[in-house]
């Protein structure tokens, strides 16, 4: 029985070594064949891998440029070759810089940063009493001062005798606002009226 079992065990180790064989001869026929698709690919990878790092790291400096640029102009407004860096460079940060300047300087600039073209246009709105400009900034949705621009349009309506139109205005105005005391006493205002 022992020999028996001992020549199982053979063939057994024999027959997983031939699969083994086998299989280290169809990978290595399988890597033939396919050979110059899968060094293509391993080079694409790399490149692909080097490019994304390489561009990452130009963004990355570029940013940086950007940064101390701006820093340059605000510590010294009137530097032009920081200006060009930050045109080049970001122009967020560049339509920021001529923002800052302008305010500087008493100008109203216009500008494409969201947040600082709606106060452009809310500036613009409030030094030529142009109540159709409050309007149309007042009723965005996000703008950074709604409740404010709504009850200077009221203060305007006002101003010019329009008191019903004011007070509607002011009911725009939600209780929970920083600027409902101004409107409230505005609507004391308008009861008289």
């Amino acid at each position: 029985m022992a020999l028996k079992d001992n020549i199982d065990f053979v063939k057994n180790e024999i027959s997983s070594e031939e699969k083994f064989l086998e299989g280290f001869v169809r990978s290595e026929n399988f890597f033939k064949k396919y050979k110059t698709i899968i060094i293509a690919a391993v080079v694409v990878v790399i490149v692909a891998v080097v490019a994304y790092n390489v561009n990452s790291y130009n963004n990355e400096q570029s940013k940086i440029e950007a940064n101390i640029a701006f820093n340059t102009i605000l510590e010294n407004p009137n530097d032009k070759d920081a200006l060009v860096v930050l045109e080049n460079n970001n122009k967020t940060l560049y339509d920021l810089a001529l923002y800052i300047q302008g305010n500087k300087e008493g100008k109203i600039v216009d500008t494409n940063v969201k947040f600082l073209k709606e106060l452009s246009i809310y500036q613009k709105a409030l030094e030529t009493k142009n109540i159709a400009a409050l309007n149309s900034v007042s009723m965005q949705k996000d703008f950074l001062l709604k409740e404010f621009a709504i009850f200077n349009r009221a203060l305007f309506l006002a101003q010019d005798g329009k008191y019903k139109e004011a007070k509607t205005t002011l009911k725009l105005i939600k209780s929970d606002s920083k600027v409902n005391e101004l409107a409230s006493l505005l609507n004391h205002y308008l009861i008289t009226k």
